[in-house]
Parts: structure tokens; sequence; C-alpha cells
């Protein structure tokens, strides 16, 4: 059973910095991302990365903030979340999928738990 836990969420003020990190045991899915989901909204995706190529793609609202990157085993993908805002507060997911669209939640085959990312202003 494929498994994704996610790890390195937090509490942090704003203009903090947190890392997150979503380990797999599974290596071959195409590609991986990072939604994130408040109360009442649907879930959004922040960033994602082709695992056979590197490519890396951020939606606006990252405005150059965040970096994802996976480890050369490809076992473990990581977002690095510089200067944080009140409203980066949210559940961060991890997800893997084989193709479809980067920011398609529906196109993603496997979700990790979450993990809570709280910014106070």
């Amino acid at each position: 059973q494929v498994v994704l836990v996610e790890s390195g969420g937090g509490s942090v003020q704003a203009g903090g910095s947190l890392r997150l990190s979503c380990t797999s045991n599974y290596v071959n899915y195409n590609h991986m991302a990072w939604f994130r989901q408040t109360p009442g909204k649907e879930r959004e995706a922040v960033a994602a990365i082709y695992t056979k190529t590197d490519a890396t793609y951020y939606a606006d609202f990252v405005e150059g903030r965040f970096t994802i990157s996976q480890d050369n085993a490809k076992t473990t993908m990581s977002l690095q979340m510089h200067r944080l805002k009140p409203e980066d507060t949210a559940m961060y997911f991890c997800a893997a999928g084989w193709g479809g669209s980067w920011s398609r939640a529906a196109d993603y085959e496997k979700w990790g738990g979450g993990t809570q990312v709280t910014v106070s202003s």
C-alpha cells in the first residue's frame, strides 16, 4: 500500500519560514504536489514537481516565496516556505499522481493526511 506522510508543519509568525516534507514508500509517480485547504474552501494547488524531469510549477500566490524539491532517491519531496503570510494558514497536503494538470486535485491518485501550517500576524 502506497503511503504519503507529511511532516514539518507548525506555527510561525508572519515573515517566518517553514519546511514541509512528504515521504513516500513508492517512487514511480510522475508528479507530486502540495495542496492546501482551509475550512469551507476547496483544496488549492500550491506547487508541483514532475519527478522525471524536476520541472516545477507554482501557484501565482506563491510569488517566489516557496521552493518545491525532491531528494535524489525521490522518496522525499519538500516545500521550503519563506516570508509566510497569515493567508498561508491552512492544512497542507502532499499528493502524488501519474499525469493530467499539475494544479487539478482530481488528477492526483494518492494523498497524505495533511500537516497544519499556522501563520500569525
